[in-house]
């Protein structure tokens, strides 16, 4: 503990770095970014809240790896290349080892994508986060390149990268709702604590998906953002929904899953919820032209990264779930909501 380091200390010693792209970075009132010729800019921010986004007791270095990597998300959902980025950091106290470990986990990630600190503020208070990114698409012929959401098309395919559900699992576990052995809460729990922005694959689906979003809050939600934004409607093949969690064969198993609070195994209902509600996933989900089927399947191989085709969108208002059969499913699935 270190009291007595003063804000502009505490910013030299643990944030600034030497500008790399940035026309002038950390240090001055404003920041300067000079965007490429040809290129239009991409900015999102995200706040984190101790309590609300993360545990009181959550590892500093895996804070600020997940403090950046869902401002990253909203980039590779634009199908943007990262610039840069700017921190407001409010602390209770100075803390040098919780700084030290905190911007470790944040710079690890940032020189990945070579997206570089640029400015932001510091000041005292309850642990809050908030990053703001800056990244750039193609403007081609006068027309953006980057992926929105509300392009899809009726009989457009619905397509989600990697898994879902398990970041979920591992907040229920660390909740003490389920009970589960390490070897399927470990990999969960890094789901949840180190997600990986999906930012090569968007941006090789430029010029391929119709329209995209990253899976924050839940499928079924942050589909429907898409959905509206489009004025469409779409059909979910649960099927096929419910294998994309990762530990998919172990609640499938005889084990199942210890429901504690009610004293139960748990099994496939629960499952389906946690991949089409369970949030905190921070896949790609995107739609795709029928004719696009080949080059959404090249952009996965690029991207080193699998992608699902788990519906279809339609002309018709709403959200339908069916089984492998085509029967309905009901939906009583409700993706998370700061204000619900």
């Amino acid at each position: 503990m270190a009291d007595c380091m003063g804000e502009f200390d505490l910013i030299a010693r643990y944030f600034k770095r030497p500008s790399l792209r940035a026309a002038l970075g950390v240090g001055d009132d404003c920041a300067l970014l000079q965007p490429a010729p040809g290129t239009q800019m991409a900015i999102s921010s995200d706040m984190l809240v101790q309590g609300r986004h993360f545990f009181p007791d959550v590892d500093p270095q895996t804070l600020g790896h997940k403090a950046l990597a869902v401002n990253l998300s909203d980039l590779a959902a634009c199908g943007a290349k990262p610039l840069a980025f700017t921190l407001a950091l409010a602390l209770p106290q100075v803390d040098e080892a919780w700084l030290a470990a905190f911007s470790k986990g944040l710079f690890a990630l940032a020189d990945v994508h070579g997206c570089e600190l640029i400015g932001g503020d510091t000041t005292q208070g309850p642990l809050n986060i908030c990053i703001t990114v800056f990244g750039e698409v193609p403007v081609v012929n006068g027309r953006t390149q980057a992926l929105l959401r509300s392009g899809a098309k009726e009989s457009d395919d619905i397509y989600v990268s990697g898994t879902l559900g398990d970041a979920r699992l591992a907040l229920e576990v660390l909740y003490g709702r389920l009970s589960v052995p390490p070897e399927v809460f470990n990999p969960a729990r890094a789901r949840l604590e180190t997600p990986s922005p999906r930012v090569a694959l968007g941006m090789a689906l430029r010029g391929v998906a119709s329209a995209a979003i990253d899976v924050s809050d839940g499928l079924l939600g942050d589909l429907g953002h898409i959905l509206t934004a489009s004025q469409a409607g779409a059909v979910i093949d649960t099927s096929i929904a419910t294998k994309l969690i990762a530990s998919h064969a172990y609640w499938m198993g005889a084990e199942g899953l210890f429901d504690i609070k009610n004293n139960q195994k748990t099994g496939p209902q629960t499952c389906l919820a946690y991949v089409l509600a369970g949030g905190d996933d921070y896949e790609l989900l995107f739609t795709a032209p029928v004719a696009q089927r080949d080059a959404v399947q090249a952009a996965a191989r690029a991207s080193a990264l699998p992608v699902t085709r788990i519906g279809q969108v339609q002309s018709t208002p709403g959200l339908r779930l069916v089984d492998e059969n085509g029967a309905e499913v009901a939906n009583t699935f409700r993706s998370f909501d700061h204000f619900a």
